[in-house]
């Protein structure tokens, strides 16, 4: 799956939500990291009325850290403390550019700008570069963890399935909205489960109940509710886009087991896949977040990742996606344009 996904999708998204994500961002922009290591000492964490760790609060998993690891970094893990202080340098220095400069292309002058379709669309003028807002800093050099730092290969079925969904799609790709990925529709977004950050709003706000907690993501403003009271998972003929998570405490830490997705998110193509979180509270202002993922059918092997989830002030407000979603009707009418200008060629 590219990830540079998120950066794509942005224009599909504006509306209503900017406005209010541009006030949420004011005073939240990054300051220089602090000293930081990828392990914490263990922390005795508050506790709910009912006795369990609290993880409650408004959080983001805003982070300049890459999915998977650059191949210049191969082999790397982790950055020494120096390394990381240069890069937050380099991510200020970035900053300051675009908001004197405005977005530039993919890699002019050295910095990292947007892909050659988003260059008209520039975050900072709205307050959602993410360096605008806090950003949670580590010394990971990319969210997968272990040597490779990447996504395994695929299995040769993986290879075939996913290539006969793409010879299957092909001519047809603008047919009609369910043509379309979830995410283009406004419908599901892949950084839901795994807990994954986005090019912006990448916020989420976490609510304990009872034998419940539930995780809100802000983009695309979507709540998975798991329940904690040793309920089994729903029977396997049934699938749902994020999946049907049960979960536990082992001690002070949430463990998140789901199954049953469709082959539709959050990884197209896999079929069967499984994917365990982990959730500590790791001090005052952090929740060290991890995962693993695994699909036989899908990748060589499982794999996993784990990032930093820091607490922000403020609160969530509407990812109002559909109210704003022009572009998915432009161009779907844009379609029918060229059809009939063809079919009108094609008569003469």
């Amino acid at each position: 799956m590219n990830y540079r996904y998120f950066g794509s999708m942005a224009t599909l998204a504006l509306g209503v939500m900017v406005l209010l994500t541009a006030a949420s961002a004011a005073g939240q922009a990054s300051s220089p990291v602090a000293k930081t290591t990828s392990a914490h000492k263990a922390l005795t964490p508050p506790r709910t009325a009912d006795g369990q760790p609290d993880l409650q609060g408004v959080w983001t998993n805003n982070t300049v850290t890459p999915l998977e690891r650059p191949k210049g970094l191969a082999g790397k893990e982790l950055y020494t403390e120096a390394e990381l202080q240069a890069l937050a340098k380099k991510e200020r220095e970035r900053l300051s550019q675009i908001e004197d400069e405005g977005q530039p292309p993919a890699n002019h002058s050295g910095v990292e700008g947007a892909p050659a379709d988003d260059v008209h669309y520039d975050f900072s003028q709205f307050g959602l570069d993410r360096g605008q807002s806090k950003l949670a800093w580590n010394r990971r050099t990319s969210i997968i963890v272990g040597p490779d730092g990447k996504i395994p290969p695929l299995t040769p079925e993986a290879r075939a399935r996913l290539a006969e969904i793409r010879a299957k799609a092909k001519g047809h790709e603008f047919d009609g909205p369910e043509n379309l990925t979830l995410g283009a529709r406004c419908l599901a977004r892949p950084n839901v489960a795994p807990l994954l950050p986005t090019a912006y709003n990448s916020n989420l706000q976490i609510v304990q109940g009872r034998g419940y907690v539930a995780i809100e993501t802000e983009e695309i403003h979507d709540v998975r509710i798991i329940p904690t009271d040793g309920r089994p998972h729903i029977p396997k003929t049934i699938h749902q886009w994020y999946g049907d998570s049960v979960g536990h405490w082992e001690g002070n830490t949430l463990v998140i087991d789901t199954t049953n997705f469709t082959d539709l998110s959050p990884f197209r193509g896999a079929q069967n896949l499984h994917m365990i979180e982990r959730l500590t509270r790791a001090d005052e202002d952090t929740i060290l977040y991890q995962f693993t993922v695994e699909d036989p059918g899908m990748w060589t092997k499982p794999w996993s990742g784990e990032l930093p989830i820091v607490k922000i002030q403020g609160q969530l407000y509407e990812y109002a996606c559909h109210e704003a979603n022009y572009a998915l009707a432009d161009t779907l009418r844009g379609a029918r344009v060229t059809e009939e200008q063809a079919a009108k060629k094609s008569a003469k």
